[in-house]
């Protein structure tokens, strides 16, 4: 042994230098980089525009926070729209995606496009 060199004990844990599966790997690269959430934005917006209908063309999802889907709207005519239909609007992003876990949505004014 040289004197220099330090001796890894003998655990089976893998150094991260050590070749690794790509299916391992690839999960935390994704989250690290933040992929999924945008995988995910990508997602809600194609989910929205189907069940806002034409209230999509005023409004866009945003983050999702504590299970809180935000949802941005172009005035408040659209968000006093969007909160008549709160309920059904919920039940149907919690219908096509459990996954996410939305149980409300939250409506704000912002920009659009």
């Amino acid at each position: 042994m040289k004197p220099w060199s330090k001796q890894k004990g003998s655990s089976k844990e893998p150094r991260k230098r050590d070749p690794r599966k790509l299916s391992d790997v690839l999960p935390q690269l994704m989250a690290r980089r933040g992929y999924n959430r945008l995988l995910s934005e990508e997602n809600y917006t194609e989910l929205w525009e189907e069940i806002a209908g034409h209230l999509s063309e005023h409004s866009r999802p945003g983050q999702i926070r504590r299970g809180v889907l935000e949802i941005i709207a172009s005035n408040s005519a659209v968000v006093q729209e969007l909160t008549f239909q709160k309920r059904q609007l919920t039940k149907a992003i919690s219908e096509r995606m459990p996954d996410q876990k939305i149980r409300d949505l939250r409506f704000v004014v912002g920009s659009v496009r």
